[in-house]
């Protein structure tokens, strides 16, 4: 790789062989060759002229929570987009950058009386991540309240995408199809609501969420989406793997459909975790366990 080439094209912060433990919530301590922090949207389409000209490969990272690094480097360029946070909220209109938490927005809205992102108050991660992944809880998820979307194509042209043109569904989105699109904003139109009242359900959910989830270890959260008619844990569950370890990597023993991370798990191990299920589901159960994460060779 060309790493002083790039650090000529000044695109940002870059850091050389990094471990992305702090950049994963499995904490995996995977080796990234390069991690790039554009800063602006022209370094970011620099950057990715470039790769794309030098045939480099390049993965985009939010808050990295639903990510598994299978290798122990990573060979390509990450592009990590934190420094996108910008916030505006003119009345129940929220324009918010990619790379701002989403657990912080959802919290944020909430305390300015701004009703329809409580669900998102216990989702890791990034807003970028969240829309392409259309992240969700409580019956709710990203597709129900962006309106549109800035988007940065494969051939670097600055598009807004409507609600209906990124075609949301269950656990997916017109980007998790379509990779090579970068979300650089999100514009959501909120309801008005009582300040006191959805800050009582944030807290109301938290306190169930740390009694029913495995919140003290790494973890990615839901490892697979739920099939028709029963849920992905119920699944783990009455296969025998709730407490079951590949190395360090074990199902959780309070929340089956969760692997964490119980010492120095690494992304092998997690991934031959995840298969065993998969295939056992699929032959003793018939059951397709679709996966949540994403697998980064």
């Amino acid at each position: 790789m060309q790493v002083e080439e790039i650090k000529k094209l000044k695109v940002g912060e870059i850091l050389e062989n990094v471990s992305l433990r702090n950049y994963t919530t499995y904490r995996l301590n995977t080796i990234g060759r390069l991690l790039v922090f554009p800063q602006t949207i022209e370094e970011l389409k620099k950057l990715i002229s470039y790769l794309k000209t030098k045939e480099i490969p390049y993965k985009v990272l939010g808050g990295g929570s639903n990510l598994i690094f299978k290798n122990s480097t990573y060979e390509g360029v990450l592009i990590s987009l934190k420094k996108f946070n910008q916030l505006s909220i003119i009345d129940n209109q929220v324009n918010v950058g990619a790379g701002h938490s989403l657990i912080k927005l959802a919290l944020k809205t909430a305390s300015l009386g701004l009703s329809g992102l409580e669900f998102a108050a216990g989702i890791p991660g990034t807003v970028g991540g969240a829309i392409f992944n259309n992240a969700g809880a409580y019956q709710s998820d990203m597709g129900y309240v962006l309106w549109k979307a800035t988007v940065l194509t494969p051939s670097l042209e600055i598009i807004t995408m409507t609600n209906r043109q990124m075609d949301f569904h269950y656990r997916t989105s017109f980007f998790k199809k379509n990779p090579n699109y970068i979300i650089l904003e999100g514009k959501f139109l909120l309801k008005r609501g009582k300040k006191d009242l959805l800050l009582a359900i944030i807290q109301d959910r938290r306190e169930r969420r740390m009694e029913s989830q495995p919140l003290t270890l790494p973890s990615a959260g839901s490892v697979f989406r739920n099939p028709k008619d029963i849920a992905a844990w119920q699944v783990v569950e009455k296969l025998g793997y709730k407490g079951f370890s590949v190395g360090d990597a074990m199902v959780s023993e309070k929340h089956a459909n969760f692997i964490v991370n119980t010492k120095e798990a690494t992304g092998e191990e997690i991934v031959e975790l995840i298969t065993k299920i998969k295939k056992d589901a699929a032959e003793k159960l018939k059951i397709e366990l679709v996966l949540e994460q994403e697998i980064i060779e």
